[in-house]
């Protein structure tokens, strides 16, 4: 299995920023061009962008998001893409802009037969289901609300829609640098037989050479990028 390292760019009034477990009131800003901020890891190596609007997750007005997308994607870089998506429409037109991978994170809760179609529509390769958990339980809504489904059992209905990718987030680490939640996202990767990103602590090379040797499919980096605890082309290096 190849390993991917996935650059975080969190959008938020079209600005670059990190949230501490997801609360919008614990938001650090780290830049207002967020092409530049793409530029800057592509530099750097990396072969995706994980890119997330998080104004359409709290169900906000994003047209702010949606430029800065565009302009991230201009770059030719491979993005894959969440927050908001609750419509075939909406997913319709990411593509058509030329994301790469659309997230899908509420709706598998919501609306999972919608998943199922996508999955059919567009293929496996290019849709993955986000799946963020509070002790265990699925986190919807920009994680404003806690459903009452294990991680577990959610990745399990979604393999058998034929889904190949899971991001699994583990919310009380999310932003605060605590490293990641080997055991869990393992577990789940066990469990479900899907591939694995690891999102949700990351701090140190080490996060991410634990997730490599859990044999995950990938991580997410976000913070520690942006507060220099990780340096994106020694980690690409490993």
């Amino acid at each position: 299995m190849s390993f991917t390292i996935y650059p975080a760019i969190d959008l938020r009034n079209g600005k670059v920023v990190r949230l501490k477990e997801g609360n919008p009131n614990r938001m650090t800003s780290y830049s207002d061009e967020p092409e530049q901020i793409a530029s800057q890891w592509l530099n750097a190596g990396a072969t995706w962008l994980h890119v997330v609007n998080l104004d359409g997750a709290f169900g906000e007005s994003d047209w702010a998001n949606q430029l800065a997308l565009e302009n991230i994607l201009k770059l030719n870089a491979r993005v894959q893409f969440g927050g908001g998506l609750r419509s075939m429409n909406m997913i319709e037109k990411i593509f058509e802009m030329g994301v790469s991978r659309a997230v899908l994170g509420t709706i598998a809760i919501e609306q999972p037969e919608l998943v199922k179609d996508a999955i059919k529509k567009f293929g496996a390769e290019k849709i993955a289901v986000g799946i963020d958990a509070r002790d265990g339980f699925v986190s919807v809504r920009g994680w404003k609300d806690d459903s009452k489904i294990l991680a577990t059992d959610l990745a399990l209905q979604m393999r058998t829609f034929g889904l190949d990718t899971v991001i699994f987030t583990d919310i009380r680490r999310d932003g605060l640098g605590s490293g990641l939640n080997i055991k869990s996202t393992r577990e789940l990767a066990n469990v479900s037989g899907l591939n694995v990103i690891a999102s949700g602590g990351v701090h140190t090379i080490d996060d991410v050479i634990a997730a490599r040797d859990a044999n995950l499919s990938g991580v997410i980096i976000g913070r520690a990028l942006y507060e220099g605890t990780i340096d994106l082309g020694k980690a690409l290096q490993v």
